[in-house]
């Protein structure tokens, strides 16, 4: 299947129906290039307003509402050796008495070394001198465009996808979105070069990135929100605020997947999740919350 480089000129702070820069067909590669969430390029230029903005959209021939558009992260490559972090935990992820304990956030430098594998803070506080993380990068906003016209800000997500910053969404997972419009227009951005559970601090370690995706078409999938698959499980995305819709919403979808593809009647789906299903949180930080639904493979056998 033919492998397009793409080099983008332009981006969106918006996931929606915007005019498609590139018309891709079912089991295509793209290798392109992402700037990080506050605009800057592969050189620490911001040549786009903040916002985590996207590359794309990409047209795939075929693409029908109703279908799914499957997107398999091949490879997440680092274009720099800096990225950037807030220095202080999100104010609603603490106890609302302990918010006058927290100091003003600030933006902070980290160190990439791409050849070692390794993320460091580049002037780290004394008692975390030494302190190096592995290199673990990730997508934190992507997805296709939603129904009936919509543009939807890339700080929040939905059905569509958008910014859900889950870990998960690594290399050798694959996403799978709803399609609602012709050509599904999928974009993608906001890489991280690693992240916590939750993106507590309101981001990633926030970086551009060389990315490569291969995409697949699942006609009449019957998907309505995001899904996924890694090496060991499948799971359901939910987004939404409070917490506990965005654990519907991928429970549901969870139950309609084990029902539609694997047999499993709402009785069955139940005495599985019950006592084996595994939920992730993604993003807690910005307007929609995401939670994720996981059954390991084994299980499915």
């Amino acid at each position: 299947m033919p492998t397009h480089r793409f080099t983008p000129t332009r981006y969106h702070t918006t996931i929606g129906s915007h005019e498609p820069v590139l018309r891709i067909a079912d089991g295509d590669t793209v290798v392109t290039t992402t700037v990080d969430a506050g605009g800057g390029n592969e050189h620490g230029e911001r040549i786009t307003p903040p916002g985590n903005p996207m590359t794309g959209p990409f047209f795939v021939e075929g693409a029908e509402p109703g279908d799914a558009l499957a997107v398999t992260i091949d490879r997440l490559t680092p274009a720099r050796n800096s990225g950037y972090t807030w220095s202080v935990v999100a104010p609603n992820v603490v106890d609302p008495d302990f918010l006058r304990a927290l100091p003003e956030a600030r933006r902070t430098d980290w160190t990439i070394d791409r050849t070692a594998g390794t993320v460091a803070l580049a002037e780290p506080p004394p008692r975390l001198r030494g302190l190096v993380l592995p290199l673990a990068p990730m997508i934190g906003c992507f997805g296709v465009a939603p129904p009936g016209g919509q543009a939807i800000s890339t700080a929040t997500s939905g059905e569509h996808g958008g910014n859900m910053d889950y870990r998960g969404f690594s290399p050798g997972t694959t996403a799978i979105f709803p399609v609602f419009v012709p050509g599904a227009l999928f974009h993608l951005g906001d890489g991280h070069a690693i992240q916590g559970d939750g993106e507590i601090v309101g981001t990633g370690v926030e970086t551009a990135f060389e990315m490569a995706v291969t995409v697949r078409l699942q006609k009449a999938a019957g998907a309505r929100w995001p899904r996924g698959e890694d090496a060991e499980a499948i799971f359901t995305v939910g987004n939404a605020r409070p917490l506990d819709q965005a654990l519907q919403h991928a429970t549901t979808e969870m139950l309609r997947w084990l029902a539609a593809d694997h047999d499993l009647d709402a009785t069955a789906a139940s005495h599985l999740l019950g006592q084996a299903v595994r939920y992730d949180i993604g993003n807690v930080f910005d307007p929609a919350y995401t939670v994720v639904c996981r059954i390991d493979k084994r299980w499915l056998a």
